[in-house]
């Protein structure tokens, strides 16, 4: 049960009561209120709803969807709350010197917007910055770059492509456009793209080409700079650093400013490529698009199936999705004629060739995973619960079981952590790391029957039973698996980043991989990293192991969601075990996350 705010009466101290409403989202509101020297019970409650939805992951508060937000922790009955109407809300909130300001000042601190399909009410600042991307991107859509690259550039990147390629029609984008999104799911080749597309460009605007690397965490970014490496001598690339956006952004804790480039300072790139898209916040992504040059090309690659930023805003769905705004550049046409030209069950859809004017290209063939993980997979994104389940039912490669059927689970936590752990006794640290991508335990939570912290202390104590040692994560052990929870550019290691500890002669060292050169450090060296036989989904985003299990909520979870399941089966190269009930996947594949905004709408202005 959330904290009631003894301040607050009425319907606020009702839906704080019923737990859905937090003492966050009330002081809020109340503050707001007496700010504007203004009460009124249905704006507070309103803006206390905002601000919910903020918490909650949304832009913004979409009115026609109020009862929708997270009501978990209520157990009554959801209509005898005092929920004002549509118009209720409108109404008092259009009235208000929260919206209108006043003579006493110019405070505006919500913003109503009415749409197509109904109204949505903001935090003006959320608003503000939506429409900055919005413009942004329209303004870096009404013209296009000098091209100098042909199709015969494009057929030696891409050898033995066969048509229709988007991968092909991806580089043909970037080449051709200021801003291109390139989309799909793991294995389709994202990163293959990339490379292909810096090679490109640095052959038509020569060694000079400024070109900046990022991602929203740092083991994205590291994970990035591994995979341009990787190609760099076939294609001819420089070596080139990846780093988080905060890094590029020029992050100054403290300051006012919050980073050193800005729209006043522009980044000095003329190629900027951004991986894990799906995970940068709104905030992030526009105070991204106020820095760069408009004479940049932005690359922004992703998923946009996957779990979004834990901060509010679902950006490259919605950029994916949004309304088209100007027109492909005839240049694309030329280089790839072939591409989009060809016909049968792989060409181009009406909607993909629409969405090639707003530089939006979707990946779709893999290459990672086949079988029936591509199968669920596909079923999963496209919301086919009886599909799903179907095939779950008549596979091997993809399984169900109940939370009391876990013999399975404990000999694939133990087979692999005796692998890893034989490797890490004789210090082959290539072996240890390797294996730690055999199996990954995942869960949605991080506390509770689902969470982490029990699954990961269940495992632990399988591995202990299995060599009859009591492991204590607060004393190293050879094949004892970390993870990394902040940051520490220095070492190169980042949050997220997984590693082992190996034997190297008489010392235990902590190993991390970093491409074919892993990282060796001191255990006592790293102040901030976790023992990890568990972690959550969230997590995991961007790694892939050969065998997932994934730890379902129970049904009625506010996580239980489409996103959560898509992340987390495409994390698996060969076998997926699903640990719960039919209906709760069911329940998933049905439920997708509801991040309400404007910025994908026609006229979210």
């Amino acid at each position: 049960m959330s904290l009631v705010v003894q301040r607050a009466s009425g319907a606020l101290r009702e839906f704080n009561e019923a737990g859905i409403l937090a003492a966050s989202d009330i002081h809020v509101a109340l503050r707001l209120s007496s700010l504007a020297d203004s009460s009124d019970p249905t704006v507070d409650l309103a803006a206390a709803f905002t601000v919910r939805a903020v918490r909650a992951g949304s832009v913004c508060l979409d009115l026609n969807r109020l009862r929708e937000i997270g009501i978990e922790d209520f157990e009554g009955d959801i209509d005898e709350l005092p929920w004002p109407t549509v118009d209720e809300i409108v109404a008092a909130v259009s009235d208000s010197v929260l919206v209108n300001g006043s003579d006493r000042g110019e405070l505006r601190p919500l913003r109503l917007v009415q749409t197509d399909d109904g109204w949505l009410l903001y935090l003006e600042r959320y608003y503000l910055q939506e429409q900055s991307i919005r413009h942004i991107l329209d303004a870096r859509g009404s013209s296009f770059p000098a091209v100098g690259v042909s199709a015969a550039d494009l057929d030696a990147l891409f050898a033995g492509a066969v048509a229709p390629d988007r991968q092909r029609i991806a580089a043909a984008l970037a080449a051709s456009m200021w801003t291109t999104v390139i989309a799909g799911g793991p294995g389709t080749g994202k990163t293959h793209t990339v490379a292909r597309v810096l090679a490109l460009l640095l052959q038509s605007e020569g060694a000079g080409l400024r070109i900046g690397l990022a991602a929203p965490t740092g083991k994205a970014a590291a994970r990035l700079e591994e995979a341009v490496a990787e190609q760099a001598a076939e294609l001819g690339l420089p070596k080139l650093s990846a780093m988080t956006l905060h890094r590029l952004l020029g992050w100054k804790p403290g300051s006012k400013n919050r980073f050193a480039h800005d729209a006043h300072n522009r980044l000095p790139y003329d190629v900027i490529v951004v991986d894990e898209t799906s995970m940068v916040s709104l905030t992030l992504m526009c105070r991204l698009l106020e820095a760069v040059r408009a004479d940049t090309r932005l690359i922004l690659v992703g998923d946009p199936d996957q779990l979004t930023s834990v901060d509010a805003g679902a950006v490259l769905a919605d950029l994916v999705a949004r309304p088209l705004v100007g027109s492909v550049n005839p240049v694309v046409e030329e280089l790839v004629s072939a591409d989009l030209s060809a016909s049968g069950a792989e060409a181009l859809t009406d909607g993909e060739r629409s969405r090639l004017g707003a530089g939006v290209i979707r990946l779709t063939r893999g290459r990672r995973f086949g079988g029936d993980i591509a199968a669920v997979a596909e079923a999963i994104r496209v919301g086919d619960a009886d599909e799903v389940l179907r095939i779950i039912a008549e596979s091997d490669q993809v399984t169900l079981c109940a939370p009391d059927d876990l013999a399975g689970l404990r000999d694939d936590v133990v087979e692999s952590s005796g692998e890893v752990t034989a490797a890490a006794l004789e210090g082959n640290v290539a072996a240890a790391l390797a294996g730690l991508e055999r199996h990954r335990l995942l869960c949605a939570h991080r506390e509770g029957p689902y969470g982490v912290e029990q699954w990961a202390q269940r495992a632990m104590e399988w591995v202990g039973e299995s060599i009859g040692v009591r492991l204590d994560p607060a004393h190293p052990y050879a094949g004892q698996p970390l993870m990394v929870t902040q940051n520490d550019h220095e070492a190169r290691i980042y949050n997220g980043d997984t590693g082992v500890i190996v034997a190297q002669g008489e010392s235990l060292m902590a190993a991390f991989g970093r491409g074919g050169d892993p990282i060796l450090m001191h255990p006592t060296a790293i102040s901030d990293v976790q023992t990890v036989y568990a972690m959550t989904i969230h997590r995991s985003q961007g790694s892939q192991y050969d065998a997932v299990t994934v730890v379902l909520p129970e049904e009625g979870s506010v996580l239980l969601t489409r996103e959560l399941l898509y992340t987390a089966v495409t994390r698996a190269r060969e076998r997926v075990r699903i640990v719960g009930s039919a209906a709760e996947v069911a329940e998933a594949v049905t439920h997708r996350v509801m991040r309400a905004s404007g910025l994908a709408l026609t006229n979210g202005c």
